[in-house]
């Protein structure tokens, strides 16, 4: 578990509580270091739309915009049924859109057949706009059944077309996207200034990576000031340990989770100072007296790689894929103390390792506990014999892993660093650059997860840094009537609005959660309330002592 000497008690104070701001682009000059957040209204739904922003400062160097904009009760948004195929067992994921998306011939095929049953149907095509790596156009098109005044007359509507053998879910226009929409819209924005800031920057897992933890435990055990949710992790046990981060996890400098293969990732500094967006690549290895074996991974369940981007071998690529588990029987694998009370359990070969690296068991199946301060290397397989051939009991096997940037060149992160996974890329360089084909989130032969995770609306959390070095970490509502959510390129343009030079996306869905002062200030969208994550973002108040 990550610990800080840090202090209990954070300034609380108003910096400033704005009326609406003027409905223009650009919101009307302010004092040098005032917060980017309140320079420019944000680019959503019509340019007359009312918004308002209070902000707040949490602590010196940190503060807290509240932003509404737009009108609740837009006449011209609905509910509606929207007829589909539930999402495959490639994506256990709650936040996992639903197939909805047909051609033409085969939406005005079921249109006509839901109309002889008598159902109000419709098709509608979906277009999408183009990004930095992705034509966009036409995704497919959609059937929709009624327009309704409300969710419950919408859910019976559904409810008689599952009853004539047909599925679908009820889904609020709101959420399309459309850029008439009047909203509204609830986003909060944390904002870290380095020259102001004397507190600390943290990213926490929580006591161990394979279990998962809420944003508000996160927070409240490392007594933050304030706190979002992070990257992506497992979340269905067929995925592997839940919690575990799916892709780069580094934590007080060290590599406890292996990258995406070059997918963005969010590098913080616990002084808040050179936060940046990169992509990552990483080797591993086992070494002994005589020689060395490559490694598939860290702190994961062997042969299960969640968003893939792994090794040469794993099926269904090993290029990145995002919300789907890619499968490789050959593996090697290696684990931290820092992974868990128990290592996976299965077929294969454990080496377990004592603080000093000695192999000290090697056990057939796999699985068990790990000596104090001890890790493991556990193999599957064919790799399994190469393993056999590496370890010895008594004799020293070391295990080791490098981080390398975009041009294949060794990063060495401090105890200071953190790195958490992300993606899309949203802004690179002041500009919009959104990046889904690279990073996996865009499927030829299944355009129907792009239309739910991209093209629509959803809750949403973001991070990036701004031209003045500031540290932004923004979260977004959704999936609500009264909060719209963004799409993947409305994030972009709001990240943008807000002053951001770099920004990426990281989890969202029923994950997104804004933490401040011990209590959660948004509406996290997952019916059972806050949803635990694998980890956090912590703003941590002033530190006493060494």
């Amino acid at each position: 578990m990550k610990k800080r000497l840090c202090a209990t008690g954070a300034v609380l104070g108003v910096l400033t509580t704005s009326a609406a701001l003027p409905p223009a682009a650009e919101a009307s000059p302010h004092p040098r270091g005032y917060p980017a957040s309140t320079r420019q209204v944000l680019p959503l739904g019509p340019a007359d739309l009312p918004e308002r922003r209070t902000t707040t400062t949490l602590q010196p160097g940190v503060t807290l915009t509240r932003i509404v904009r737009g009108n609740a009760d837009d006449p011209a948004l609905h509910w509606t049924v929207e007829v589909s195929i539930p999402g495959g067992d490639t994506s256990p994921d709650p936040d996992a859109p639903p197939t909805a998306l047909k051609d033409r011939p085969s939406a005005d095929e079921l249109v006509a057949d839901l109309r002889q049953d008598g159902f109000d149907a419709r098709a509608e095509e979906v277009r999408t706009p183009r990004t930095a790596d992705y034509t966009g156009g036409t995704l497919g098109w959609r059937v929709r059944v009624g327009t309704f005044d409300s969710q419950s007359t919408a859910t019976a509507e559904r409810t008689r077309l599952r009853a004539a053998g047909h599925a679908g879910s009820a889904v609020y226009t709101g959420w399309d996207g459309e850029a008439t929409d009047r909203g509204p819209w609830h986003v909060d924005v944390l904002t870290v200034d380095p020259r102001r800031f004397r507190g600390t920057l943290d990213a926490s897992y929580g006591p161990d990576l394979e279990n998962r933890e809420t944003t508000s435990e996160l927070s409240a055990s490392a007594a933050a000031t304030a706190a979002v949710n992070a990257g992506f992790f497992v979340l269905d046990p067929r995925a592997g340990a839940p919690g575990d981060p799916a892709g780069v996890g580094v934590y007080d400098g060290r590599l406890l989770s292996e990258p995406v293969a070059g997918r963005p990732a969010l590098v913080l500094h616990d002084n808040a100072r050179r936060t940046e967006i990169t992509r990552l690549t990483w080797q591993g290895r086992i070494t002994s007296r005589a020689s060395a074996l490559r490694l598939n991974g860290i702190n994961r369940v062997p042969g299960l790689i969640r968003n893939c981007g792994g090794s040469a071998g794993d099926t269904p690529t090993s290029l990145p894929l995002h919300d789907v588990t890619c499968t490789n029987p050959d593996e090697l694998v290696a684990f931290t103390p820092e992974y868990g009370g128990h290592t996976p359990g299965g077929d294969g070969l454990e080496a377990v390792l004592d603080a000093d690296d000695r192999v000290v068991q090697l056990r057939s199946p796999r699985g068990g506990t790990l000596p104090a301060g001890g890790s493991s290397v556990q193999a599957t397989g064919e790799r399994v014999a190469d393993l056999t051939a590496l370890a010895r009991v008594g004799e020293r096997l070391r295990p080791s892993t490098t981080l390398l940037d975009e041009r294949g060149r060794r990063i060495s992160p401090s105890f200071r660093t953190d790195i958490v996974n992300a993606g899309p890329e949203l802004l690179r360089d002041g500009r919009i650059h959104v990046t889904p084909a690279t990073d996996g989130m865009v499927r030829p032969d299944d355009p129907s997860w792009y239309y739910g995770w991209v093209h629509k609306r959803n809750p949403r959390t973001l991070a990036g840094v701004d031209g003045a070095g500031r540290t932004v970490l923004v979260t977004a509502d959704g999936r609500d009537t009264g909060s719209l959510g963004l799409s993947i390129t409305e994030s972009a343009r709001v990240a943008k609005s807000l002053g951001l030079r770099d920004a990426v996306n990281l989890d969202g869905g029923g994950s997104t959660t804004m933490v401040a002062d011990g209590s959660v200030l948004n509406t996290p969208s997952d019916a059972t309330g806050e949803r635990p994550v694998g980890d956090a973002l912590l703003i941590l108040p002033r530190r006493h002592g060494p």
